[in-house]
């Protein structure tokens, strides 16, 4: 009668040797980055482009603009550091007192996972206009892409998109409102220290996490050029704005360079490039046509360029 029960002792061994070794194998296959997804159902599956444009889409000059106090900017920014740091229970609580969601996102484009930061007042009539930011679930965060006059400068959302997708480790900040709205310049975020997109890119700055900044200029502003090359008020991502130039020329774009000559929209006054320049992080600031930023293959080819510069951020540690 031992013998049985000794047979399925060890064909039972077996099955479980067997799927620990299929286990080993599942996990040297697998892709970089996909360690930390979740299974299938994990996150909400959206088109990260169409979401974004569904958000911006509503934006205009007439749109009601509410500034941010003191304490919600900070709060905000704070619970973005947690986010970033893996703290997500805490972050959600410290955003939720702020009337901000979180959610994870699966974009079906490429099956990449983020964690979008909303506001919850997006969808009321009479929304605050304090932004969105998506962070990379898969990698650790290491760079931003900022994008301060969505719609107004129109196409520079979606390009943000693009260069979030193009690269690991990024997180996409967008303003919450056209850069008219509210009064007295109160939502033109690039000029100002007391809004939510501010303080935020302030946070992932104080991290030494290099950003670049996308802006979108008139054809007239800057006639035979086609992007405008800057690191803003400091020097500290000079090297990178190069190979940025060098790369968007290499793709037959026709660059001004404001560490080399006079340019029309150089970003001296940005504020966000300024606390950079203070935390001695990179930084820079970027002007591109209309046509570039049409959607076709010149922003494909942008995108491109972009990836170069925040692929070799990935790279780089980011102090702790």
């Amino acid at each position: 009668m031992k013998a049985p029960r000794t047979r399925v002792i060890t064909i039972a061994t077996i099955l479980l040797a067997v799927a620990a070794l299929a286990g080993g194998l599942t996990a040297l296959l697998r892709p970089p980055g996909a360690a930390g997804r979740p299974a299938q159902g994990g996150g909400e599956r959206v088109d990260l482009a169409r979401s974004v444009a569904d958000y911006t889409g509503r934006f205009g000059p007439d749109q009601a603009f509410l500034p941010p106090g003191r304490a919600d900017r900070e709060d905000i920014a704070e619970a973005i550091g947690l986010l970033l740091d893996g703290h997500r229970d805490r972050a959600e609580r410290r955003l939720a007192q702020r009337d901000f969601t979180v959610r994870t996102l699966v974009d079906r484009a490429f099956g990449h996972r983020y964690a979008e930061v909303a506001d919850r007042t997006d969808t009321a009539v009479t929304p605050r206009g304090w932004g969105r930011v998506y962070v990379d679930l898969e990698h650790r965060p290491s760079w931003s892409v900022q994008v301060p006059h969505p719609v107004s400068d129109r196409g520079t959302e979606q390009l943000g998109v693009r260069v979030l997708r193009g690269s690991p480790g990024g997180v996409l900040v967008i303003a919450g409102a056209h850069r008219k709205s509210g009064s007295d310049d109160s939502a033109d975020v690039a000029h100002r220290r007391d809004t939510v997109f501010h303080a935020i890119c302030a946070e992932l700055a104080r991290r030494g996490m290099p950003g670049i900044q996308l802006h979108g200029f008139a054809a007239s502003s800057a006639p035979g050029y086609d992007v405008i090359a800057s690191t803003g008020a400091g020097s500290e991502g000079r090297q990178e704005g190069r190979e940025l130039a060098d790369r968007l020329r290499g793709r037959d774009f026709r660059v001004c360079r404001a560490w080399v000559r006079s340019c029309p929209l150089e970003g001296r006054t940005n504020l966000q490039g300024r606390v950079a320049d203070a935390e001695d992080v990179s930084f820079l600031h970027v002007e591109f046509s209309p046509e570039v930023r049409a959607g076709g293959r010149a922003t494909a080819r942008a995108a491109d360029a972009v990836a170069g510069i925040t692929r070799a951020w990935a790279d780089t540690p980011v102090p702790d």
